[in-house]
């Protein structure tokens, strides 16, 4: 699928993130802007709040082009951090609340991180704790949010954080603001690859505002929508189709915390939510909820969803019994800006539950073979796509950026597909096995690089495989250390202190061997037909 190529600083209404807030709060500072937590925030109080959040940073020293972390639940001062930083030139880092210390050290360190902001005892972890003995040379202040009191030496509140930059003068941050330029760097999210170790996509103001505002116009977000947002801000839909599409859009910012489809449900029935992005398991879970006969939910208008295969009957179900207007498939991923194709909204059923849409305005997609070239349609092979939403690059990484943006500036996913005559994509398979768990991006190479620090594990190779909650979830055929027993059920509870939970392998099973070629990679099919073989 072609399309125009453009620049991606071109028809932008705003150059930067800051500056679409600065619109909105001049444009409707007494409207509704988020709900959060028994609170009601105007676009005016937003304002004001990055304002102090600015000065902050300012005062703790952060500079144009510094990276500052997040590791903290949808809330709204998740989304006054964010904007404090960027207003300050800063690049957000955020890290998965479901990540064990190791995991967000890594990060911090190799991002180098000045400043964290995170939170304490979500989800029953102590992220303080977690970082205790981790050297991180680079991470000057680590900011806790909604506290009254820090123990721990290292850190301090929100609000005495945001105290500490209350002689920054209103000039000084407007000026600041007006600094940042749209070829900025506005975050580094990090994701998984082949090699194991996360890297850091580089993406830019401009670029993000542009692909996000053609994402919310292909969908129809309007200003009018109360937005569900039940995807995690520290993601790339959360925070782009997110946080990012409720800035240009103005529309109303519901944040959840975390999953839980009672208060999804409460929010749709109590204030009126009409978007409601997500992967199939959520609507799933309140079709079939026990109380959802109770549910009002004729304020339901747009849901887009994908990450795993939806039944053309589910987005029936969607329309008669949930009642929203428009459902839409999509694809994408983080080094493309989160985004790549989705279908229209006069898309039928059938297209809906079987494709992830076609190309967005202004970006290229392509299915070529081994060697680049451009297969026939209805031709499996590599999808690969050009345009202004693929990343500047790796973080520091030349080599690996080398290997995903050729030449001729085509960003090779590492999933296949088919296309069909009108453009439409099918995602078959991913050449970077890598496995969708409860819509996050789980990697077999990161999990075994992680399991290997086992002290009974001497060779391990992890698969995905099907799970009828999940869609998919890790399976672990493990090699014992020579001398040592490898028990399974103590391998599982020893990944559930090392790793974020949507990496641990539900099902571990203790070979001899494992299958390899020629050339001694493993045969990972060959692993996959065996469990298949056992269940």
């Amino acid at each position: 699928m072609t399309a125009e190529l453009t620049d991606p600083r071109a028809d932008l209404r705003w150059p930067t993130i800051p500056a679409v807030l600065d619109d909105a709060v001049a444009e409707r500072p007494d409207a509704e802007a988020i709900v959060d937590a028994g609170e009601r925030w105007t676009w005016r109080r937003v304002g004001e709040a990055v304002d102090r959040a600015t000065g902050a940073f300012v005062a703790a020293g952060i500079d144009r082009g510094d990276r500052v972390a997040i590791w903290a639940p949808n809330c709204a001062e998740w989304i006054v951090a964010l904007l404090g930083l960027q207003s300050a030139g800063a690049a957000l880092v955020p890290l998965n609340t479901r990540y064990k210390g190791i995991e967000a050290a890594d990060i911090l360190d190799r991002s180098r991180a000045r400043v964290l902001v995170t939170v304490d005892g979500f989800l029953g972890n102590d992220y303080l704790s977690m970082l205790g003995g981790h050297d991180l040379p680079h991470l000057e202040r680590i900011v806790v949010l909604r506290a009254d009191a820090v123990d721990d030496p290292r850190a301090e509140t929100w609000d005495a954080f945001l105290a500490s930059g209350d002689d920054v003068g209103l000039s000084e941050i407007r000026e600041r603001r007006a600094a940042v330029q749209p070829g900025d760097t506005s975050d580094l999210l990090f994701t998984s690859g082949t090699t194991g170790k996360p890297k850091g996509v580089i993406c830019t103001h401009a670029q993000t505002l542009r692909t996000v505002g053609a994402w919310a116009e292909v969908n129809g977000l309007a200003d009018t929508d109360r937005y569900v947002c039940v995807n995690p801000f520290f993601h790339s839909f959360g925070y782009k189709a997110g946080i990012v599409a409720w800035l240009e859009t103005r529309c109303v910012m519901l944040p959840v915390g975390v999953f839980d489809v009672p208060e999804v449900m409460r929010l749709i029935a109590e204030e009126r939510g009409s978007m409601l992005p997500g992967a199939p398991t959520l609507y799933q879970t309140i079709l079939n909820h026990p109380e959802r006969d109770q549910l009002d939910s004729s304020s339901l208008r747009l849901a887009v969803t994908g990450a795993a295969a939806i039944p053309v009957s589910l987005v029936q179900q969607m329309r008669d019994d949930l009642g929203f207007d428009t459902v839409v498939t999509a694809y994408g991923l983080t080094e493309a800006c989160g985004f790549v194709s989705i279908c229209r909204p006069d898309d039928d059923d059938e297209t809906i539950a079987t494709t992830s849409g076609r190309a967005m305005p202004g970006i290229e997609v392509r299915i070529v073979d081994d060697d680049g070239n451009e297969l026939p349609r209805g031709e499996p092979g590599e999808i690969v796509v050009r345009g202004y939403n693929v990343m500047a690059g790796y973080f520091e990484n030349p080599e690996a950026t080398a290997e995903a943006i050729d030449p001729d500036g085509w960003l090779h996913t590492g999933d296949v597909g088919t296309m069909d005559a009108d453009g439409y994509l099918d995602i078959t398979d991913r050449i970077k096995d890598l496995f969708i768990v409860g819509g996050f991006n789980a990697y077999p190479a990161e999990i075994e690089d992680l399991l290997l620090g086992h002290p009974d594990i001497a060779q391990v190779a992890v698969v995905g495989v099907p799970d009828e909650r999940q869609g998919e979830v890790g399976a672990a055929f493990v090699v014992p250390v020579t001398g040592r027993t490898a028990d399974p059920d103590e391998i599982v509870a020893w990944a559930r202190e090392h790793l974020a939970n949507f990496k641990v392998p539900r099902h571990v099973t203790v070979v001899d061997s494992l299958p390899v070629n020629p050339s001694g990679k493993v045969v990972k099919y060959e692993l996959r037909a065996r469990f298949e073989e056992t269940t």
